[in-house]
């Protein structure tokens, strides 16, 4: 009776255990939610000077640490940002624009040579972060293209990133290679590609005329269904293929 207990002892844990494996893996493998995706609400972000994906963040600690082992100090100028926040980052420069007396189509195509539309941004998502070399103090905009080549401050920490990045899980999201459309070229900014190659899948699926319909963006009479089709195409499209 001993041994018919316990087996059945062992065989209700296994049950168990495979139940709670699943279930987990389930988890990971759900689609975000359209909240997620927009930078509204993400369960999923830890850490304290900026917030990432914690699985994101797990990753980026162990690039972090390599990296210091030669030298280079990747600190992160920006992560994580809401849906507010790339608001207020977009109405702030869609005003100076407008004041310096800009159509609203050259507004937008002025704005969109860097910045997102908000709703649109892959730091939404906790799977991206800006980087540079903490090492070497840079006065002024430090995101700039010509301090990561021409022996510029942060030439190292791109050459580094381009070696070992992958290893990580992370790759440049806006590289400098042929033919890519969208945003111009950003040696800063790298996507953990586990997390971000699905949840950019999962964005592709969303109406972006109906989810971005929002009274207090600056413009946002004027994104008609023809710009956000394009928009959606060149810029949101426009990334690395290893991340599509």
């Amino acid at each position: 009776m001993k041994t018919v207990s316990t087996l059945r002892h062992f065989f209700t844990l296994c049950f168990c255990l495979s139940t709670v494996s699943f279930s987990l893996l389930a988890q990971s493998n759900s689609s975000p939610s359209p909240e997620v995706l927009l930078g509204k609400n993400n369960p999923y972000l830890v850490g304290e000077h900026y917030q990432l994906h914690k699985e994101a963040f797990a990753a980026l600690e162990k690039m972090k640490a390599a990296a210091a082992k030669e030298g280079i100090q990747i600190k992160v100028v920006s992560a994580f940002r809401s849906y507010d926040r790339q608001r207020a980052i977009w109405n702030r420069k869609y005003v100076r624009n407008a004041a310096e007396g800009l159509s609203p189509a050259a507004n937008r195509q002025k704005i969109i040579t860097y910045s997102t539309l908000p709703g649109t941004s892959r730091h939404h998502w906790g799977t991206d972060i800006d980087i540079i070399d903490g090492n070497t103090p840079v006065e002024g905009d430090v995101l700039l293209a010509k301090h990561f080549h021409h022996d510029g401050p942060f030439e190292r920490l791109r050459l580094w990133l381009e070696a070992h990045a992958a290893t990580f899980g992370f790759y440049c999201a806006y590289p400098n290679t042929p033919n890519r459309t969208g945003f111009n070229y950003e040696p800063w900014h790298y996507s953990y590609r586990p997390l971000a190659r699905t949840y950019f899948r999962a964005y592709k699926n969303l109406p972006l005329k109906e989810v971005l319909q929002d009274s207090l963006l600056q413009g946002y009479q004027d994104m008609d269904k023809a710009f956000l089709n394009a928009y959606r195409k060149t810029h949101i499209n426009g990334i690395a293929k290893a991340l599509k």
